[in-house]
């Protein structure tokens, strides 16, 4: 049927064995930029089953780069909010609810970290529940090593002190922290895309970050970055590194 449609097959056993371990769907997404009509879905003259294997590799390794590169910005994160909110509200600062916003919100995560904590096989985490029994959960230095960029993300975004979401925002370069909630948020779905194998590459994401049109630190030109594109992602991405 590919064939039919105009793409070019030079070896019939390689693409069978590539179809059969990478999925038609998934590498149809990559192809559509190849189609010169999207109704008959026929080629363009040339197009070569090895070009969309290739573009398919670049992706991939593409996702690689970015998931490595988040897992440090997370972690960098995710120590700088344990930081700032401990010294103001102490060590379970995450289990008050007067100190959230919307209420739905923090009954999610705080469902979700209950969920997280019981999963986590981590050695601390063990030692800790050996020897404590109250509160029913450990102090936030341990509780958020566990909890997902996503609750993370929504934590920060829901917490009433503005004062210290400055001060963790000031501390990754950004000078608002509505700029540090709309990075988190992109960037966590962003990750999610890397983590579940999701094309990147040539892709329009839902969930934009902030485009500023100056910050204090190193910064890009803003006037033509469309914020749905993955350009304005690595941007925020390499600001935060």
């Amino acid at each position: 049927m590919l064939k039919q449609r105009g793409l070019i097959v030079s070896d019939n056993d390689l693409a069978l064995k590539q179809v059969t371990s990478i999925s038609y769907f998934r590498l149809a997404s990559y192809w559509k930029r190849f189609e010169i009509d999207t109704n008959t879905h026929q080629f363009a003259n040339g197009t070569r089953l090895e070009d969309i294997i290739s573009l398919y590799n670049f992706d991939r390794e593409l996702r690689t780069i970015i998931f490595s590169a988040i897992q440090d910005i997370e972690v960098a994160l995710r120590t700088r909010i344990i930081h700032f909110f401990s010294l103001r509200h102490g060590a379970f600062w995450f289990m008050d609810s007067a100190k959230f916003n919307n209420q739905t919100i923090f009954q999610t995560c705080f469902t979700n970290i209950q969920a997280e904590l019981s999963r986590s096989r981590e050695e601390f985490l063990q030692e800790h529940f050996a020897r404590y029994s109250s509160p029913s959960m450990p102090p936030v230095w341990k509780t958020l090593e566990v909890v997902s960029l996503g609750n993370l993300s929504k934590l920060y975004a829901n917490m009433k002190d503005v004062v210290v979401k400055k001060q963790v925002a000031k501390s990754m370069g950004l000078p608002q922290y509505t700029y540090m909630e709309s990075w988190m948020r992109s960037l966590t779905v962003l990750r999610n895309c890397c983590a579940h194998h999701t094309r990147t590459w040539n892709r329009r994401y839902p969930t934009m970050p902030q485009i500023p049109a100056r910050l204090p630190l190193l910064w890009i030109d803003t006037r033509n970055v469309r914020p749905m594109k993955l350009y304005a992602q690595l941007s925020t991405l390499l600001y935060l590194e």
